[in-house]
């Protein structure tokens, strides 16, 4: 992990399309502004693990109606 210092108003460059930039500075509160191209996903972490979570939650649903679908099928073939 590289661990950098800024101060308000400076900025991080990330590769040549992403930029990071120190807004503000509230006491333990850090606001941070992101510039980056639109197809470029952008999640505070607590949303993005959320959003990992409903991702497997749907795919272990599809699983179920899959395997439900499968035993009907080859009920209805008996």
């Amino acid at each position: 992990m590289l661990i950098l210092s800024r101060n308000k108003g400076q900025k991080i460059m990330i590769n040549d399309n992403i930029v990071l930039s120190v807004i503000e500075i509230n006491g333990d509160q850090v606001r941070i502004g992101i510039e980056a191209p639109s197809n470029v996903a952008i999640y505070r972490e607590e949303i993005y693990e959320a959003i990992k979570q409903q991702n497997q939650h749907a795919i272990e649903f599809n699983t179920d109606i899959q395997d439900i679908l499968n035993q009907v099928a080859a009920q209805k073939k008996e």
